[in-house]
């Protein structure tokens, strides 16, 4: 399958530099995800998720000597909790949590690996009471005035607000804390170095979430010491 793809996409130069610099160390590259779904439909590939062998702790490691103290790891990959268990062991001072939390089950999962709180797009009734069971800092998602109310009556008040450039940015956190000045928001999705300083801005943001210091090519290239930089300037953005 992979190389039936690989095939299809053999005269596009920059998949061919990407999977170049994945493989010239000896590392294999995998096409995953939904370019492998959209094959088999026969419907045309928009993007291409590539799976190699780096281990996940030297780049924790670099975010943690650039100063970033806290990182989310989304439970979307089937090596997700493995993850989070080789953070929480390898790099302790760092704190890890896991996102994209859904089901209830992932919650004593993600506590079992060493997950320090978790982050859900959404929420739901079964999901808050296993939070308060476990004492797991949770920090749920909504995206409309009745689900933050929803969310303040069970006690959060810091909520996500997921995904945030979809649905209008700080205009639309602007005008849902008018009305609800309580609430701090967690704002994700489509943030970039630009925009980080507009949100961290507001009053009723908190903090922030974004992956635009570690760039996909970079990961690729292996340029550590660029994604280290990239890093440090997230730090100075987000503690001004």
């Amino acid at each position: 399958m992979t190389k039936a793809i690989i095939q299809v996409q053999a005269n596009n130069p920059e998949i061919k530099a990407i999977l170049s610099a994945i493989t010239k160390n000896g590392k294999e590259a995998r096409f995953v995800g939904g370019c492998i779904r959209n094959h088999l439909l026969r419907k045309p590939i928009h993007d291409l998720d590539i799976a190699t062998q780096e281990l996940p702790q030297k780049i924790i490691s670099l975010l943690n000597d650039a100063g970033i103290k806290a990182i989310e790891i989304t439970l979307r990959s089937a090596d997700a909790l493995d993850a989070i268990e080789l953070v929480a062991n390898s790099v302790p001072e760092m704190t890890v949590g896991a996102g994209s939390i859904r089901q209830v089950a992932q919650l004593e999962e993600i506590l079992n690996r060493g997950a320090q709180f978790a982050v859900s797009p959404g929420a739901t009734g079964p999901l808050i009471s296993k939070a308060k069971q476990l004492h797991m800092p949770f920090v749920p998602g909504a995206a409309t005035a009745s689900e933050i109310l929803t969310l303040m009556n069970e006690g959060y008040m810091l909520q996500k607000f997921f995904p945030a450039e979809q649905l209008g940015g700080t205009q639309t956190l602007k005008a849902l804390s008018a009305p609800l000045p309580e609430v701090r928001f967690f704002p994700t999705g489509g943030i970039t170095a630009e925009l980080a300083p507009q949100y961290l801005a507001l009053e009723c943001v908190t903090c922030i979430g974004g992956s635009w210091f570690i760039p996909k090519a970079l990961l690729l290239e292996r340029d550590f010491a660029r994604i280290k930089e990239m890093s440090r300037s997230a730090v100075e953005i987000t503690h001004v």
